[in-house]
């Protein structure tokens, strides 16, 4: 062979080498959504989207009639039990009470020398006691009189919010008509709607709490109502009050995840797992057990029936601590690297993407 051919032979050889290398491509790796092994025990929990309600809207209005002449809070304000909220003008009820008391105090002298009078027996019991009894009855009035003084301040009757407010200022307002609506926080539930097979389990209910955005802590509740009744969509209304005195962050409106705790008759040792991260090798239950090196690993396990969820129940097998491939178990092969995704797609009837 010619000294020339060789080098054009070198040169293709190079050449076919680097076009080779331009075209590998990268590996395909499957995303797949995990799920972890939930202990079966004594207990299980269910979460649903509640809402908070103010279970008592309270209206306020004088208990008198008359002009305004101060409302010392706007809608939103946050009030304390017996802070005062607004006042009428006053200057005829002061008026009222101070002539009530000049006519009281010169009663109570008139009966003060009617009483030495009789002790001289210079006037008759008769007399003495029609100024005791005229003494009496001015006390009554000069009594309703300064309530209605002090019916002229009006003070928030309990801790809540001031929903709204129906007047201003110089405007005439008559006994009883609402000023104010106020929300009672000191009495807000959370209304929560529970599909009829929860319902039928409220024989087992042993625990409630909820979470709320922008609140760190578990807010602990108690049943208050769950009436027999469903709704046109089958569900059931389950009121639930605060425990205690509820975080002032939380509004009436405001979204919450409820935690139903209730006893697991079952009583089942092991894990449940949904149904989907299970399949069969060579007539084996198993599952795909994800590794730190993100590849996935056959592991054979033994099924002990489903529990109340309709989860398969695993009885051997599994530790707690594995994490488990829950969709589309079918194509995975052993080894095989995978991506953990957040969430399946809605699109995905298989649950890879």
């Amino acid at each position: 062979m010619k000294k020339a051919d060789r080098w054009w032979i070198a040169l293709a050889a190079i050449l076919l080498s680097g076009c080779s290398g331009g075209r590998q491509e990268t590996p395909f790796v499957r995303s797949v959504y995990v799920t972890h092994p939930v202990a079966l025990g004594g207990e299980m929990t269910r979460t649903y989207s509640g809402i908070v309600r103010a279970a008592h809207e309270v209206s306020l209005g004088f208990k008198t009639a008359g002009q305004i002449a101060r409302i010392h809070v706007v809608e939103g304000d946050y009030v304390r039990r017996g802070q005062l909220l607004a006042e009428l003008d006053d200057a005829d009820y002061r008026l009222a009470v101070e002539a009530l008391q000049i006519q009281y105090d010169q009663m109570r002298d008139e009966v003060e020398r009617t009483r030495q009078l009789f002790e001289q027996r210079s006037v008759s019991v008769n007399d003495f006691e029609k100024a005791s009894a005229g003494l009496r009855q001015l006390g009554i009035q000069l009594q309703a009189n300064r309530n209605k003084l002090d019916y002229t301040k009006l003070y928030a009757p309990t801790d809540g919010y001031v929903q709204t407010v129906n007047f201003s200022p110089a405007e005439m307002v008559d006994a009883g008509t609402a000023l104010f609506t106020l929300l009672d926080v000191s009495r807000m539930e959370v209304e929560v709607d529970i599909p009829a097979v929860e319902y039928l389990r409220r024989d087992r209910f042993t625990g409630f709490a909820c979470r709320a955005a922008g609140v760190a802590d578990e807010i602990p509740l108690r049943l208050s109502g769950l009436p027999p009744k469903a709704d046109g969509n089958q569900l059931y209304h389950l009121t639930l009050a605060f425990a205690a005195q509820p975080d002032r962050q939380l509004t009436a409106g405001m979204n919450v995840e409820v935690r139903i705790t209730e006893s697991d008759t079952t009583r089942r040792q092991g894990f449940a797992l949904p149904f989907g991260t299970v399949f069969l090798e060579g007539g084996t239950p198993s599952v795909w057990v994800l590794g730190a090196d993100s590849t996935v690993r056959r592991r054979a396990v033994v099924l002990d029936n489903t529990d109340a969820e309709g989860r398969a129940v695993v009885r051997e097998g599994l530790d707690g601590r594995e994490t488990i491939v829950r969709a589309g178990v079918s194509a995975l092969k052993v080894g095989e690297k995978v991506r953990v995704v957040a969430a399946p797609s809605r699109t995905n009837v298989g649950g890879l993407l």
